[in-house]
């Protein structure tokens, strides 16, 4: 049978403040500040359109369902309180009212933990749990780097330029399953924070980065040839996995191997609560670069309304297609350098440029920015020993590179090489200011994994991690809200 939500959020409402009058009449007094900061969070909350955007989703026969509002905001009312275990919540339901009432339900009439699977099954977009096919060849595994704290070497035996080549041409398709998850994540949450002023969807700037996200404590697989009892043990022929989508990667923090996906989130910059935008989970050893392609193409399809205006990212994207692919698409990369991509050594046959795309001249003194020419597509630079002193204008070089008044001046062009000449210059304060915003992207992720403890999650398939995953970031956008200035649920009580 489809869904029925009549009343719509007022009688949500209404169940929840018959209910805390008949189960909590001392409420006000016996029931802590943050326990209040959630409910008024929920009250407010208004979940109605779930029911018709998951409409299709169910049959026309069968027995009433509950209602999908009342199943999403019970999910999230188990990320604020911190419980990742659907069977853990189903008992907690049954013995704690006060979160059955702010669930939704009645008490005495709880989902058992069977529902919460069976609407997690509706909100996947797929009839298979994982993304890949549970039988396929072994994964290469990541080498260790030499160095603590450095990221392991790509294992893709594609370049970003290839990569970027195919994904113009043919966009990844991983994220089909969660379209539906999007959706609702989308039109009741982001657009929510953007008509409150908390993101700009039409002049975005995001962060991208990814963290690794441990998900069992080895790899599970089995045979699927008789190689082991001809006495090869190390054969690449397929395995049955358990969790496919999933691989053995590096984790660079705990300097150590984990099993589980690398997610890469790209997040509002310039927002002041570092917003989630767009999630992508690859396996473990994908590395940054790659991941962010799978998650840009990805979301170019989810979220064609959004404009990007500058890309926020680290030294691991550090490759010239994402600097040309910036300067054709009009968005200003802010990355850093990796050092691994080299510079030319001269330039203007006397000049040498240093690792912030500065000229150098002959004599070792880094020139000064004279401003950007937009237009021009070009950054000038000033001989740095021009001095003002007396009103007159004089060198004070020893060895002058020009005659000219005010000394030799040179004019980086973008289009000569857009990864080391890039406006603002990576010498600027400008530069340096909007890159400190990257860290936006590691925050975010930081809530997830320590706030909300996604890792926590024992679960075997993308399609309940992805679940989860997009719970938590609702419940980011949930928490950035502004509550209203006086308290109506406890006005009401």
């Amino acid at each position: 049978m489809k869904p029925v939500n009549s009343g719509g959020h007022a009688a949500y409402q209404d169940r929840v403040l018959a209910q805390l009058r008949k189960y909590y009449p001392d409420a006000p007094n016996s029931l802590s500040s943050s326990t209040w900061e959630i409910m008024e969070k929920f009250w407010n909350l208004d979940l109605s359109e779930v029911d018709s955007i998951m409409r299709d989703r169910y049959s026309v026969f069968g027995p009433e369902p509950r209602l999908p509002s009342d199943m999403l905001r019970s999910i999230l009312v188990s990320v604020e309180f911190g419980i990742v275990s659907y069977t853990k919540w189903a008992a907690d339901l049954k013995e704690n009212h006060l979160h059955a009432i702010i669930s939704g339900f009645l008490v005495g009439d709880t989902p058992g933990t069977a529902t919460f699977y069976d609407f997690q099954r509706r909100l996947w977009l797929s009839d298979k749990n994982n993304i890949s096919d549970s039988v396929h060849p072994p994964k290469e595994k990541p080498k260790k780097p030499s160095k603590n704290g450095e990221k392991a070497a790509p294992v893709e035996k594609v370049t970003v330029k290839e990569l970027f080549e195919r994904f113009e041409q043919d966009p990844p398709h991983d994220m089909e399953p969660c379209r539906m998850l999007y959706e609702i994540f989308s039109t009741l949450f982001l657009k929510r924070s953007a008509a409150d002023g908390l993101i700009n969807l039409f002049s975005l700037s995001l962060a991208g980065d990814g963290t690794p996200i441990r998900t069992a404590a080895r790899e599970r697989k089995k045979r699927t040839c008789d190689c082991l009892e001809k006495g090869i043990h190390n054969c690449k022929c397929n395995r049955t996995y358990s969790q496919p989508d999933c691989n053995i990667g590096w984790d660079s923090l705990r300097n150590c191997y984990y099993f589980g996906y690398d997610l890469y989130m790209l997040t509002a910059s310039d927002s002041e609560n570092d917003l989630p935008v767009f999630p992508f989970l690859g396996p473990a050893s994908r590395h940054d670069s790659h991941g962010f392609l799978y998650n840009w193409f990805s979301m170019k399809q989810f979220l064609p309304e959004a404009v990007v205006k500058k890309l926020l990212l680290d030294s691991a994207h550090d490759a010239m297609p994402v600097y040309t692919y910036c300067r054709e698409q009009g968005i200003t990369p802010f990355i850093d350098l990796n050092g691994k991509g080299g510079r030319p050594p001269v330039y203007k046959d006397d000049f040498t440029i240093n690792n912030d795309g500065v000229p150098v001249c002959r004599e070792g003194y880094t020139m000064r920015r004279d401003g950007t020419e937009v237009d021009k597509g070009r950054t000038k630079f000033k001989c740095p020993k021009i001095s003002f002193a007396g009103g007159k204008i004089t060198c004070t070089c020893e060895n002058p590179c020009s005659d000219a008044k005010y000394g030799r001046t040179v004019h980086l062009a973008m289009k000569d090489n857009p990864r080391l000449f890039n406006n603002p210059p990576r010498s600027s304060k400008e530069w340096k200011m909007e890159y400190n915003a990257r860290t936006s992207a590691e925050r975010c992720n930081k809530r997830e994994k320590v706030d909300y403890k996604i890792e926590d999650g024992r679960y075997r398939s993308t399609k309940m991690w992805y679940c989860r995953l997009f719970c938590i970031m609702m419940c980011q956008h949930l928490d950035a809200w502004d509550p209203p200035k006086t308290s109506r649920l406890r006005d009401l009580f």
